[in-house]
């Protein structure tokens, strides 16, 4: 048996029911291995087959009352999956499709995008199956309250680290580390995405965004090409889309869509700045729907449709997982499509991406270039713990820096000839540096 094969075996007999978690593993093997093949201590202390298994994974039960005063009841999570380089870190997700395959998955990817920041991050992933949408602001409270009086005995500054994720934004999390300062009578950085105003660092909230777009910059540049004219397919409407979008705008490149649940808008000739704005409060503070927008605005709606109809340049998909299959791959490709980088965490299908790799296409997986809202995550830990808090500039210069420098990180064990596996590249450097760090630390 190859040592794939063995591997995957493995696997199985751990999580013989987590398909989202063995889609991530099993993409990720191939590369895997090859670094394993090239230090037998590497393989003598099992390295792989400890790091797919968390150091912890925590379940437990939320209650809750409504607005009616009826009982809720929810479940909830953390998987505290690697702390060698440092205290967990990683998103609380709001969802009600979520699971613990859900979160193994999430937390297993989050060992490689904080091991590419540099940082001294660990990694985790946690949340709640919540819906939370149609929930009053006094629901949501109640129920983050009741999320952290379980959740507060886990985490810690030194511990875990907890920051929002999809369902959690800064008022989530400004409930969450409000009951957490309740509770244990301490103001620390426990908690990341907080409000400036309550310790949170600027730029966090467009810091996912605007670093896919520094990254994809750092790509172009290499190419010795620029944004001017080059367009920009989006999915999503969210913080990461639409900050995207904001920054695409300012390196004077296209963005032609936007997509939500209910279908696709679209302008053939881009949007404008003032479209943006408006779609940005309309979206993100009215909280109305991708098809009511349109309706208000000279824009093209699509029910039911996905953005990669259309041709382009550039594609970004920033909404879910595996939201970009094999048949819209090939759209994209015969569409002209050069670039995909992943904006939402495995937004693309295994086949989607060996069909981009196949054609030569660029493919930027989400661990290297969605990176940057745990970057400044990390920042957020720094300021509160030596009580700063630093200028918009100062945050914005080092996220660029740093994207460059996964950039770079990815092409130095990504390079072959003609062609850059920013995947491979993403993943081989990412592991040598967990790998060299528990090999450090003995068998623990």
């Amino acid at each position: 048996m190859s040592k794939s094969n063995s591997l995957l075996k493995y696997f199985d007999s751990k999580y013989p029911d987590s398909p989202k978690y063995r889609q991530s593993f099993s993409k990720y093997l191939p590369y895997l291995e090859s670094v394993l093949n090239s230090s037998d201590l590497y393989k003598k202390n099992l390295i792989l087959e400890r790091l797919i298994i968390p150091e912890r994974s925590i379940k437990f039960r939320i209650n809750w009352v409504d607005d009616k005063g009826k009982v809720r009841v929810n479940r909830g999570y953390r998987v505290q999956m690697n702390s060698n380089l440092g205290p967990y870190k990683g998103g609380l997700r709001f969802n009600k499709d979520v699971d613990e395959d859900t979160f193994m998955f999430l937390a297993f990817k989050q060992i490689f995008k904080n091991c590419l920041t540099g940082l001294p991050l660990g990694a985790g992933k946690g949340g709640a199956d919540l819906d939370p949408k149609n929930l009053s602001d006094n629901e949501m409270m109640q129920f983050c309250q009741s999320f952290m009086l379980e959740m507060h005995r886990y985490i810690g500054q030194l511990t875990d680290v907890p920051a929002g994720d999809m369902g959690v934004g800064s008022r989530e999390i400004g409930y969450m580390y409000a009951y957490y300062r309740k509770i244990n009578n301490v103001f620390t950085g426990t908690m990341t995405g907080k409000s400036v105003e309550n310790g949170g660092s600027k730029l966090r909230t467009e810091a996912t965004g605007y670093g896919l777009i520094y990254f994809v910059n750092a790509m172009l540049e290499k190419m010795g090409e620029d944004w001017k004219d080059k367009k920009c397919l989006l999915s999503g409407a969210g913080n990461v889309s639409l900050h995207a979008a904001e920054k695409i705008l300012e390196f004077k490149g296209k963005v032609l869509s936007l997509s939500d649940s209910g279908g696709v808008i679209y302008s053939k000739k881009g949007f404008t700045k003032k479209d943006l704005e408006k779609i940005k409060k309309q979206k993100l503070v009215e909280k109305l729907s991708l098809e009511k927008i349109a309706a208000s605005g000279d824009f093209e709606y699509k029910k039911g449709k996905k953005p990669w109809d259309f041709e382009a340049d550039i594609a970004l998909p920033c909404a879910t997982e595996n939201e970009l299959d094999e048949s819209d791959a090939k759209k994209l490709i015969e569409n002209g499509i050069r670039i995909v980088a992943e904006g939402a965490n495995m937004p693309c299908s295994s086949e989607a991406i060996d069909l981009f790799q196949k054609k030569k296409v660029l493919f930027v997986p989400d661990i290297a270039a969605n990176t940057g809202g745990v970057y400044v995550s990390g920042l957020e830990i720094t300021q509160n713990a030596t009580f700063q808090n630093w200028g918009t500039k100062k945050v914005d210069k080092l996220l660029k820096e740093t994207m460059e420098n996964i950039h770079e990180k990815c092409i130095s064990e990504g390079q072959e000839k003609n062609y850059v596996n920013y995947e491979k590249g993403a993943i081989k450097y990412a592991f040598k540096r967990i790998a060299e760090s528990m090999l450090n630390d003995g068998v623990v």
